[in-house]
Formats: structure tokens, sequence, C-alpha cells
């Protein structure tokens, strides 16, 4: 019996940590306010408690922050069932392919084996020893990755082929059907690549059938052995599928997936030049037998071509060394096989035939055998014909994706090539200026070396809005924060803010915006100067420069219309030109995107958000210079009409003080003299004319002094219309 229940499941980020209710007793109000929740319709079986069963692993999993895919990981390792999607099986197979080339580069080392003791002139076939210990060491350890891989495969989950109608597909994690699947499919094949099949015939099938008159020949036996190369070489492309289809490609850097494809060119290198030392071997073999056949006088037998004490005096009387040496008038026709015999190397150590060897098939696989003189032996022109068409092949082969590789390295400077030439020739089309032309040029040089032709709107563009956000996160919130109107922000306001800001590049002497025209964004500078001044509105006599640096913004005209709450559809003109003293880096918030802010965050009815922009904004800050000024003006204005009052005040009391003595002496004399009167009345005049040039010397002030303009008052408390 199942019990289908909808269930409300949060999800969290690994750096957030949330407080969790116990499974199905979360509160509406909670996940209301949860502002990632979604709903994921679950049918679970119900337990014998009669709760609903794998609760409580399932919570841990969402508070752990990890992806449990499947209940089996809390099984032993030998009973889990992997994802081919997981991390532990991509890492597997890169391991696991590195050990296929290494065993790809082993297993020709076979051939090298047989090799030859003496010198031209009387030589013997044996098997080195000391090669073939440590050639079956490390064919060994690759073998026990091959089980290793094929162990993994048992355990490795598959893709329903019918779910595959939308999205990933469905995974099916039975163990029986797994099993089924790929000894169905690619079992046999991987059996026979991790088959020890070298080890035993070196070791047990060519000691079992030694003969005085076959061992010479058991020598071969390894290029039968080898037709297992052909299937170890096979899993190199389904491994290389897998790997491409999980991360988009082999190798994380450009300059490995070169090397990569080097490697594999090389391997061909060395596995042709490994079948050409041991062909030539053969073809040397070949001459001995045919003249020990041909010779009667000395009872020539083919066990006297094995090195051993009983071949002493037949050695010493034979011909066939001395018949079979390329450096001499002979008969037998080596073709492509002459250099091992005359160089002597068949005759040397290990070490110097190796590098011989893999330097002739690296020169006639580049070169595709052209450089070959074959004989008519049908077998020798059959291996020329086949190094030319794996020369041809591999060769092509490589180039092409040599060229991709390291073509992928420099396309974007390359576009910025491209790009540079059309700008040029669109300028000399259009006859502009040398000034101008030199500015395009600053800009699209600076553009490159800041964004090395990385379209970063377009990255993140197709990301996901939770990635894309916290990735904004991460770049803009330390610099928005910078911003004291912006401090007062919770987080998700900030975060609002961060997703909308977009990456601005501008030269030295551009101009951001000019005093009068509409701003259409505000600027948060990154790095870079920038001057800032007004005229207020080109009155004579009044300038005001500010420079801005790394943490500070312009634009905040923008922001007090964005802030009040009927604002028209015009923007704000700008009271202040701003020009870039240097290259600048900004992150710009256009006009839209910062009303949204706005409006959103009117709704908090902070009166200390009002102080912060008034302290804060350059316009209000210039407002406040002005108006500081004005108000001292006035105050020293007042002063001076004030003390030219009581000068005024001062001289009628000396001409009333004057009447008063005039009237005593016209008292006590009659007879005085007649011009006192007159110099009172002058004093007075005078005294009345300075008071009135006085005020009108202070009205002519106020006249001069420059009205600048209050700016808008930013409304925090009023709700938008709706």
């Amino acid at each position: 019996m199942k019990l289908k229940k909808e269930k409300l499941v949060r999800f969290y980020s690994d750096g957030k940590k949330q407080n969790e209710s116990p499974w199905g007793r979360t509160e509406p109000s909670q996940l209301e306010r949860s502002s990632s929740a979604y709903k994921v319709p679950l049918s679970l079986p119900k337990s014998d408690n009669g709760l609903v069963g794998g609760r409580n692993r399932f919570t841990e999993n969402l508070r752990t922050g990890k992806s449990k895919v499947f209940p089996e990981d809390h099984e032993p390792w030998r009973k889990r069932i992997l994802d081919p999607g997981s991390e532990i099986v991509l890492q597997w197979n890169r391991v696991f392919i590195v050990f296929c080339l290494v065993a790809l580069f082993v297993d020709p080392l076979y051939f090298y084996l047989p090799t030859l003791g003496g010198n031209s002139d009387s030589s013997c076939i044996k098997t080195d020893l000391n090669l073939r210990i440590v050639v079956t060491f490390f064919r060994t350890i690759a073998d026990i990755f091959y089980l290793l891989h094929v162990i993994i495969k048992f355990r490795t989950a598959y893709i329903a082929p019918s779910s595959r109608v939308f999205g990933r597909g469905e995974l099916v994690m039975d163990p029986k059907k797994i099993a089924q699947r790929y000894i169905r499919s690619d079992f046999l094949i991987d059996l026979i690549a991790t088959l020890p099949l070298p080890q035993i015939v070196i070791w047990f099938i060519i000691p079992a059938t030694r003969s005085p008159q076959a061992d010479h020949k058991n020598n071969t036996l390894a290029l039968i052995v080898l037709l297992q190369y052909v299937p170890r070489l096979y899993l190199i492309f389904p491994l290389s599928s897998q790997i491409i289809k999980a991360t988009g490609l082999v190798t994380k850097t450009a300059w490995a997936g070169a090397a990569y494809n080097l490697l594999l060119y090389m391997l061909a290198s060395h596995v042709l030049g490994a079948a050409w030392y041991l062909l030539s071997i053969d073809r040397y073999t070949s001459c001995w037998k045919k003249l020990c056949k041909e010779e009667r006088s000395t009872g020539c037998s083919l066990s006297y071509l094995d090195c051993s004490s009983s071949r002493k005096t037949w050695e010493n009387a034979t011909d066939v060394f001395k018949n079979c040496n390329p450096g001499n008038e002979i008969e037998f026709k080596y073709g492509i096989f002459e250099n091992a015999v005359k160089k002597n190397v068949v005759f040397s150590n290990f070490v110097r035939k190796y590098f011989y060897c893999l330097w002739w098939g690296l020169q006639n696989l580049s070169s595709y055998g052209q450089n070959l003189s074959t004989s008519p032996f049908i077998g020798e022109t059959s291996f020329a014909i086949l190094i030319a068409i794996l020369g041809l092949v591999l060769f092509a082969h490589l180039i092409g994706n040599m060229q991709t590789h390291l073509q992928s390295l420099t396309v974007r400077l390359e576009e910025w090539r491209l790009k540079r030439r059309d700008t040029e020739e669109w300028m000399r089309h259009r006859q502009l200026p040398e000034d101008l032309k030199q500015q395009v040029r600053r800009f699209v040089q600076y553009k490159w070396l800041a964004t090395r032709g990385v379209d970063e709107e377009a990255i993140l563009h197709d990301l996901p809005a939770d990635l894309r956000r916290d990735i904004q996160r991460h770049l803009c919130l330390d610099l928005v924060r910078r911003v004291p109107f912006f401090s007062q922000m919770d987080d998700q306001l900030l975060d609002a803010i961060c997703e909308r800001l977009v990456s601005s590049l501008s030269t030295a002497g551009t101009y951001i915006v000019r005093e009068g025209d509409p701003v259409t964004e505000m600027l948060f500078i990154i790095r870079g100067r920038l001057d800032s001044s007004t005229t207020n509105g080109g009155r004579t006599g009044f300038f005001n420069l500010i420079t801005l640096r790394p943490g500070d913004f312009c634009g905040e005209e923008l922001l007090a219309w964005a802030l009040l709450p009927k604002s028209t559809v015009n923007l704000p003109s700008s009271t202040r030109t701003v020009i870039a003293l240097n290259e600048v880096e900004a992150f710009a918030l256009r006009a839209e995107d910062l009303k949204f802010v706005a409006n959103q965050f009117r709704r908090l009815h902070s009166k200390k958000l009002q102080h912060t922009f008034r302290f804060y904004s350059h316009h209000w800050r210039t407002w406040a210079a002005c108006f500081i000024q004005a108000a001292w003006r006035r105050y020293k204005r007042r002063m001076t009409a004030k003390d030219f009052t009581m000068q005024e005040s001062f001289a009628l009391n000396v001409v009333e003080n004057n009447e008063t003595d005039e009237e005593e002496e016209e008292h006590f004399s009659v007879g005085s003299n007649s011009s006192q009167p007159e110099m009172n009345l002058r004093v007075t005049i005078l005294a009345s004319r300075f008071a009135a040039n006085t005020r009108r010397g202070a009205h002519r002030i106020k006249d001069e002094m420059p009205k600048f303009k209050k700016p808008e008052e930013p409304d925090f408390s009023t709700e938008p219309d709706d």
C-alpha cells in the first residue's frame, strides 16, 4: 500500500544554513517566507511506524548540501551501484585511459624480445631475458587495471533507452539488468583485452614447445599474441567518447589536447618501428634458413642457428653468415629491412635499437613510406603499403586535431585582429579625424586587455539564475557596499542590485556624461580616476571640481529621480560633467533597473537613508556649500548694516548734542559764532550718504551671488502608485 502526498521541499546552497523543521510538519508561514521553495510531488512508501520511510535520510542529504542520488550510497562498496555521470566514474575513466595508453606502449615491446648474438660473421638467435622480465611486470600491472575496469562496469548503472524522451533519462539500478546488458554488449571485447596472453605465451607456451629444431621459430609467436592489441586499441575510443559526453572534452587544456593527439601519433610510430624490427629479424633468419638447407658440406642443421655450445665447429666452417651479409655481393634481397642488418641494429642493445626503430617508424609514417625501396617479396610489399595508408590517415588526423587544439588558444586573438582590421577600414571609409581614430583605437585596445575578447554578459546570461546571482554577488557585493546609501540595504536588495550591474569600460578623455545631458546609468568605479565638475548651469563665477576614485560613484541624480514617488518618463538632467582621467573600469546600474530597486527599497520608511543620501551626494554637497556661503554672506551683510546703523545713530546723537549746546550758548552768549549749525548739517548729510552707499553695496553683493538650485527631495515614505 502506498501513501501519496504532496510535500514541500526546500533546497539551500552549501553556504547558507537554514533551520529545518521535521518532515511533514513545516508551518505554512515558514514556507511562505522561504524564497527558494519548490513543490515536488512524492510517492513514498509508508513504514511500519506510520511515518514516511526514508525521510530522515533525505532531510539529512538536504542539510549537508550533497547530492545523494541513490539510496545505495549508504551500502558497502561491493554492493554500491555507481552513477555513470558521477565524479568518481569520470575520474576512473581518466585514470584508466592513461593506463590503456601505457599498455598500448608496453605490448609492442614484446617484438624486441628476439635478438641476435655475436656479429655479422657469426650470429645466433636468442631471447633478451631482462627485457622479458621488465615487460612482463608492466604488462601485468596494466592487466590489473583492465580487470578493475570490468568489475566497475558490472557496478555502473546505465540510462534506459526508453526514458531518453526528455532530460537526462532514467538510470537502471538493478545489478542483474546491468550485468545482462554488459555481457551482451562489451564484455567479450573487455575480456579479450584483459587476458594475460603475452605472459602465457612467453613464459609457458614457448618453453613447453621448445625443441632443437623449432626454438628460433617460436619467437615469432609474439606477433600472433599481439592480436590482442586490436581490442585494447578499440577501448580507447569509447572511453574518450564517455569523457567527452560528461565534460565536453578529453583534456582540460588545449595544450594537453594537442599533446594527447601527438602521443597517439607517436604510439603508431612506436608500433610500426617494433614491427619493422621483428620483421627484420625474421627476414634475416630466413636467409640463414635458406642457405642452411642448401649447404651440404658442413652438415648445417637449423639447431645451429640458436645460441648454444654445440655450434662451435659448424660456425667456423660455414659460409651462411658471410653469404647473408648485405655488405657483401649476395643474391638475397632484404629490401626495406636492409638497414637493420647493415647498420647492426639487430645486434645492438635494447636502448639503441629501440630509438632507431622509433625513428624509422616516425620517419616513414610522416613521409607516407615514399623513401622505402622494397623487394619483390609479397610480405614486405604489403607492409610498405600498410605504412603508406596509415601514414596518410594518421598524419592528416594529427594535423587536423593539432590545428584545432592550437587554434583554440588564439581564436580570441584572431577575432580581435579581424575586428580591429574592420574598425580601421570603417574609420578610413568614413574619413574620421585622427583624434577620433586614436580614441577608438585606445578603447578597442583597452577592451581587449580588460576582457581578452570574452563576452562576460553572454556567459552570465547562459547560466542559471541562482548561479548567476551568486557570481554577481561575489563580483559586485563589496563594491556596492562601499556606497553608503546601499550599505543600509538588506542582503536581498543588495543581491537584486548586484544581479543588475553590468561592466563598463572607458578610456582616458572619455566623457561619461556632460552637464545638462540626461543621466542614463549610475556608475560604481572599480579602478581608475574621473573628474566631476559643475558650473551650475553655466553661470558666471561658479565652478566646482572633485576627483572620483575607486569606491566612489556618479550619477546620483538618477537615484533621486528613481526615489521620487511619481517620477516622469523623462530622465533627469546631469548637474555635473564627468570625464575619465585614465582607463576606468566600473559597474553600471541602468535607469530601469535602479527604478525597480528603488521602488522596492522605498517601502522601508527609513529617514536615516535620506540623511545618508544627502551627506554622500555630490549634488547635495555642492548645494550645501553654496547654501552655507550664502548664509555667511547674509550674516556678514547684516552685521555690516548693523554697524552702519549704529554709526548713523551715533552721528545723529552728536547733532542733537550740538544743537543743545548751541541753545545753551545762545542763552549765555547771544553774540556767538553762526557757522556751527552749518558744520553739524554737513556731518549729518555725510553720514546719511555713507549709510546709503553701504546698503547699495550690500544689495549689489546679493545680486552678484549665484543661486544654486536645491536638489529634489527623495521620498522614502510614499508608496508607489500601482
